[in-house]
């Protein structure tokens, strides 16, 4: 799919179902840019969350300015606020993903964040509409866990700290969340697609240093420097323009459908392009993520 036809469906979509599922498919691709800015690059996990964050927001920012939703102009301390909040929040997603992994694994971490995700948000949403999540949400988020849990494997603590690094899962988790339930109106000349834009530069630039530290010296090659151009327009600047477009249209537990389709994707890739063999766990972990996502829709669309 072309950056027009996005545009366009950016433009059209009205329930925002169809930009949600966009997103999560385009978000399941950034493993893939990732692990290979790791195994050829030899780059850091903290150096690939700065160059994402900080590529995807200077695209980010500049379709905001060619498409109007961001005014060239002083910001005045309200926007800045909000730009710095979410630019903080983007880099402890980010940070406190990637600490996670450190102390304890990547399998731990992801499927610790994956199962939070969903849930946070729809407690969030509980309180902040100030009424239980109904039957099917509660059936839809168990359905997922389940499912993710097939899905991302038995996952293996490695020697590190595993308490530390589920704390810092579930911070990762916790900084996401907030950002989905952030639903604020949009500033004047700075609705939220722009703040996202200005917020990854801003939190592209709290994990410079530290990526700076950890070396971010790319190999001047193709496959390198394509990987770094591929994750900052496909998984991150394509796919969250489609995600807080969705987010203005519906309510914020619609957005656990991209949360959930981000892994199934992500397996789904493994298998065709690296060669990863899928058991019949994990091929019952997608259908009951698959499942999860028909009964959240039929949540949401109560």
């Amino acid at each position: 799919m072309s950056i027009r036809t996005l545009l366009h469906a950016a433009r059209t979509s009205r329930s925002g179902l169809d930009l949600f599922v966009f997103a999560g498919i385009l978000w399941g691709t950034g493993g893939l840019a990732g692990s290979l800015l790791s195994s050829r690059a030899g780059l850091h996990p903290v150096a690939i969350a700065a160059y994402r964050l900080l590529t995807g927001g200077v695209l980010i920012t500049l379709y905001a300015v060619a498409s109007g939703r961001l005014r060239v102009r002083p910001l005045g301390r309200a926007a800045l606020a909000r730009v710095a909040g979410t630019g903080a929040l983007l880099a402890v997603f980010q940070a406190a993903y990637f600490a996670a992994v450190v102390s304890t694994s990547v399998s731990l971490a992801t499927l610790t964040t994956m199962v939070a995700v969903p849930v946070l948000v729809t407690a969030g949403q509980a309180v902040l509409e100030r009424r239980l999540p109904s039957r099917a949400a509660t059936l839809g988020i168990g359905v997922a866990v389940a499912g993710l849990v097939l899905l991302l494997g038995s996952p293996a603590g490695g020697a590190g700290n595993r308490l530390a690094g589920t704390a810092f899962a579930l911070l990762a988790a916790t900084g996401f969340a907030v950002l989905t339930l952030d639903t604020r109106p949009a500033l004047p000349g700075l609705d939220r697609v722009a703040v996202t834009g200005l917020g990854f530069l801003f939190g592209g630039g709290l994990l410079l240093p530290a990526g700076l530290v950890v070396g971010m010296g790319v190999p001047a090659r193709a496959d390198t420097l394509g990987a770094v151009v591929f994750l900052g327009i496909v998984p991150t600047a394509a796919a969250y323009i489609a995600y807080f477009t969705a987010l203005g249209r519906a309510r914020p537990s619609g957005g656990i459908v991209a949360v959930l389709l981000e892994p199934l994707t992500a397996t789904v890739l493994a298998a065709s392009i690296q060669g990863e063999q899928l058991g019949a766990a994990r091929l019952l972990g997608g259908v009951l993520v698959l499942a999860s996502i028909a009964v959240q829709q039929t949540a949401t669309s109560h």
